[in-house]
């Protein structure tokens, strides 16, 4: 008996000297996620601002990379928080990869569909962010009528439930035409997208009332799905003040200027 109590006293003084198991002295977990949750979208902006710095970028790259799927699948759960981050890592990566070898926009269609940028462990192309995560899985030259019904579980993990037309606003390819770069978040994201659509339009639109005409970009007419149709496209230029709110115009569609233009940053005053 008195070895079974000596026994029993020295397991509850090992409890007692340690403490309850709690979150605090728990084992930690494994540190293969390597940023905390809510710092992606930050990892992102990173990219885009060492980018437009030409400083090093690698480390970030990397940490985009190696992010397992489930941790990243978690701490993107909205969409402004997959649009603020995809957005940010398209444009960071366009900027990284034509300024290292701008030879690669000589065949923008393979450029396009190469599979050149690795987030999570997969290997994936400018297409599959803007197409399949950033639009919401819209089958690239379906004018945004038609959802691609063959998307895959790593794109629907990432894929925005509601496709907002403002991104088009805000996506970079490297062209002439092209908005400009800026950094996006995703507490602020609404009015960030509604600021870069207000100056793209102002900057690329020209309304002409006594022509009953209105020259805008083509990004509208190739992707007239994801803004309700041309007639949802008026409302936009009139919310923007673009058009009169009591016009109809015609909608003209400019031809788009595709040649290589690097570095065309803008801020985001909001």
């Amino acid at each position: 008996m008195k070895i079974f109590s000596s026994t029993i006293y020295t397991i509850l003084f090992m409890v007692l000297a340690c403490g309850p198991v709690s979150e605090n002295n728990a084992m930690p977990a494994s540190d293969t996620k390597g940023v905390e949750d809510g710092t992606y979208i930050q990892l992102s902006q990173q990219l885009v601002e060492a980018v437009k710095n030409d400083s090093d970028r690698s480390g970030i790259i990397k940490k985009i990379a190696d992010v397992p799927m489930e941790t990243l699948a978690d701490a993107l759960s909205t969409d402004a928080e997959k649009k603020a981050f995809f957005i940010n890592v398209y444009n960071g990566f366009v900027q990284h990869i034509l300024t290292q070898n701008p030879e690669k926009f000589d065949d923008r269609d393979k450029f396009f569909k190469a599979k050149q940028i690795t987030i999570a462990g997969r290997e994936l192309s400018l297409d599959d962010i803007e197409h399949g995560f950033i639009r919401g899985s819209k089958v690239k030259w379906s004018l945004g009528l038609v959802q691609d019904p063959f998307a895959n579980d790593f794109e629907k993990a990432f894929r925005v439930e509601e496709t907002d037309p403002r991104i088009h606003f805000a996506l970079n390819c490297g062209a002439t035409s092209c908005p400009y770069v800026a950094i996006y978040s995703a507490d602020k994201l609404d009015s960030q997208l509604d600021f870069i659509a207000k100056q793209f339009l102002e900057r690329t639109s020209d309304y002409k009332p006594g022509e009953d005409k209105v020259y805008i970009t083509s990004l509208i007419s190739w992707f007239r799905g994801d803004f309700g149709g041309l007639d949802g496209a008026r409302e936009m230029l009139k919310q923007y003040e673009i058009i009169p709110a009591d016009s109809d115009p015609d909608l003209e569609f400019k031809e788009y200027d595709w040649t290589l233009d690097l570095g065309n940053y803008t801020s985001l005053d909001v």
